[in-house]
């Protein structure tokens, strides 16, 4: 460190666009100058190839990119000896062994190790068999060895770190940045409801666990429509659906029309490593959250004050129905989820937090 500056080289998987990098490095960003943080970011997936990653079949062209951004990153990762940190949100490449970050250790570089998914436990590529067959899931359980500090989206992950080498782990939250998510117009009581979703291509398919009670609030509410945001060409027959695509400017719209926000998990090790983005995100724009009641959800909301936690199909079903019926119960639930975000996850508090952590392991 010079001047007491901190130089610190964030490498993200994914370009602005994804959510994981967006709220896990980039949303932090505009905060790290004022803290002694001189930063330099590069992500490993272009929007080109983000945008290509939810396309299937395409393979040729999913291979060029994957080509080019390897290169990019190492080429990156030759300057790496100028910076007190290395900060990998996600592994440094989305395949293979931990070769590069092996290299990295002995060659002195601290390394900063940031996880928000369960990525020791193997998923298939919805889109791209080819990138199945080249995930190494084991490898993240070397990578938290090899890391000077693990920051874990939730205590599950900082554990399983922990019982897989790693030095020191820590808990690190999202932040909600409520000056970008507004509170949502107040809630009024009117038939045409709107339970939204938000998310990806990839993780859509989640709705399906709960069709059935989606089925039977239909048929309790005809009025009701879902919609749905980032999930591609989504639907089930028979049912109201409005799909929407994703955009940074778009899902601010989206989240003030929506007037449930709904996070349906299955129930598998996979969501004990899920560290509650969606619900989060609702709880920012003043919407009451209905979430399936494992792993992280459990901590972050409060059922009956912040949200509602449920798991069996009789729950989903009496807890939209409550929802529906109550736009006063809706409105209480939002603003209390709301406050509770902004007192707790900050974005220039948890900027902060993240200074703090790398200040210690640059100085260890």
């Amino acid at each position: 460190m010079s001047d007491n500056r901190l130089r610190v080289l964030f490498l993200t998987r994914y370009p602005l666009e994804g959510a994981s990098s967006r709220y896990r490095v980039f949303q932090y960003l505009p905060h790290l100058k004022a803290l002694g943080v001189d930063w330099t970011v590069s992500s490993f997936m272009s929007s080109a190839m983000y945008r290509l990653s939810f396309s299937p079949g395409r393979t040729m062209a999913k291979i060029l990119h994957t080509l080019a951004a390897t290169v990019r990153r190492l080429g990156v990762l030759a300057g790496a000896r100028k910076y007190d940190v290395v900060y990998m949100q996600r592994e440094l490449f989305p395949f293979g062994q931990p070769v590069v970050e092996r290299w990295l250790k002995r060659r002195g570089a601290r390394l900063v190790f940031d996880l928000d998914d369960a990525l020791f436990i193997g998923k298939p590529s919805r889109f791209n068999p080819i990138a199945t067959w080249l995930r190494a899931p084991g490898k993240t359980l070397e990578v938290f060895a090899l890391s000077d500090c693990v920051m874990a989206g939730n205590s599950y992950l900082r554990d399983v770190a922990i019982e897989h080498g790693a030095t020191r782990a820590e808990v690190f939250e999202v932040a909600e940045d409520t000056d970008r998510i507004r509170m949502r117009p107040p809630q009024v009581d009117r038939p045409e409801v709107v339970i939204g979703w938000l998310g990806s291509k990839t993780t859509v398919k989640y709705i399906l666990t709960i069709e059935a009670a989606l089925r039977e609030v239909h048929r309790r509410y005809p009025a009701v429509r879902l919609k749905i945001m980032g999930g591609g060409a989504f639907d089930l027959p028979g049912l109201p659906i409005e799909t929407v695509e994703w955009s940074l400017e778009g899902e601010l719209e989206a989240l003030a029309s929506f007037d449930i926000g709904i996070m349906p998990l299955p129930l598998e090790d996979w969501s004990q490593g899920k560290s509650g983005g969606k619900a989060r995100t609702y709880m920012a724009a003043g919407l009451p959250a209905v979430c399936s009641r494992i792993g992280y959800n459990i901590d972050l909301i409060r059922h009956g004050e912040t949200g509602m936690l449920v798991l069996t199909h009789d729950e989903w079903v009496d807890a939209l129905c409550a929802l529906i019926e109550d736009a006063g119960l809706r409105q209480r639930l939002g603003e209390a989820a709301r406050a509770d975000v902004m007192t707790r996850f900050p974005v220039r508090g948890q900027a902060a937090e993240m200074v703090r952590i790398l200040r210690e392991v640059a100085a260890s």
